[in-house]
């Protein structure tokens, strides 16, 4: 993948889950050191308010739409709350107001979980709110996977370029 080719193959997207994984390992070394000190209650608090607010109110919209589309708000939403940048910022504040706690762990602890476990990321428009396969990125993906760009045939592109490898 790259900025003139957004898409993920399924070898890149294990490896890009992969990397969340490791920031979930020291992620959890981190809360387990420390699990003294942890304040489980706020602790609660920031590990669920980022799906009450950014999943949950989408995900019953999904369900209960019959054509499950969904408005975009609820895609902003989710967005927006598993955002690294927005918990950055919410624990900025929380240290600001409040000092730096080891319970903070936890909104890095969420988004890593969500991206390197469950291999969540952040939601396109164009697609389903909730996981399911799009006929247009099915055949993409397969296209990709199955064939090389006309250049790399005349040796043009270096060798191992090609999607998938």
């Amino acid at each position: 993948m790259d900025h003139a080719n957004p898409v993920e193959t399924k070898v890149t997207y294990r490896l890009h889950r992969a990397e969340y994984l490791v920031g979930l390992a020291v992620v959890t070394g981190l809360l387990i050191a420390n699990i003294g000190q942890v304040r489980w209650l706020p602790a609660v608090v920031l590990f669920v308010y980022i799906d009450l607010i950014g999943y949950i109110p989408g995900a019953i919209a999904y369900r209960r739409s019959p054509d499950h589309h969904v408005a975009k708000g609820y895609y902003i939403a989710y967005n927006t709350m598993h955002s690294l940048i927005t918990q950055a910022v919410v624990a900025g504040i929380w240290m600001w107001v409040a000092g730096p706690e080891w319970a903070l762990l936890v909104l890095p602890f969420h988004l890593f979980i969500d991206r390197g476990v469950f291999g969540n990321f952040l939601k396109p428009f164009s697609l389903a709110f909730e996981p399911e396969p799009n006929p247009a990125y099915v055949r993409l993906s397969a296209e990709l996977l199955h064939t090389r760009p006309a250049a790399e045939s005349t040796g043009t592109v270096p060798a191992g370029a090609a999607a998938g490898r």
